[in-house]
């Protein structure tokens, strides 16, 4: 089991230093949907997400392919999870060390541990399900997506000074 090197130090002062990453389940009638994304901790923008029907190894696997893909030579970041059983699994785990990444756990049963990615799933259900019943699993999926497009190009956060993910990235790697 992977030690907590994160230590609740939710801040990074360049792109792919800190990344968080869990899993959350949706709802559409007697169906279930899962989402896993992956937050860099430098401008809680969502580099990579994957949706699937069951939250198996390869729904948190393809998010953190799909993250890995946008690194740069030389960046190995470290990856914060809870302990769930993806992130535990030899496959994981071979995907952070052949990038050079340094993986990083939340103690048992703390969720301040993993406060960042938490508090996007609570703003993604406020934000998203509660103005909407989805009526089939295509609409969430699609719903999901064009969420995490509008939350990293378009909605500013208080914390970003004003501006959104992708603004906040382009201002500071401009200065």
């Amino acid at each position: 089991m992977a030690q907590n090197l994160l230590k609740r130090q939710f801040e990074a002062d360049a792109p792919n230093r800190k990344w968080v990453t869990d899993v959350t389940e949706f709802s559409v009638g007697d169906r279930k949907l899962y989402l896993s994304p992956i937050m860099d901790l430098f401008d809680r923008q969502i580099i990579s997400c994957a949706i699937r029907t069951s939250p198996n190894l390869e729904l948190a696997n393809a998010s953190l392919r799909g993250a890995l893909a946008t690194l740069e030579n030389g960046q190995k970041p470290l990856v914060h999870s809870d302990q769930g059983f993806q992130y535990q699994h030899n496959s994981w785990r071979t995907l952070l060390a052949d990038a050079g990444a340094v993986q990083s756990m939340s103690r048992k049963a703390n969720c301040y541990d993993n406060a960042v990615m938490e508090n996007f799933f609570g703003h993604l259900k406020e934000e998203l399900l509660h103005r909407v019943p989805f009526l089939s699993m295509e609409a969430l999926a699609a719903a999901l997506d064009e969420y995490i497009r509008w939350y990293d190009a378009e909605r500013i956060s208080t914390k970003l000074n004003g501006l959104c993910p992708v603004q906040y990235r382009a201002q500071m790697l401009a200065a």
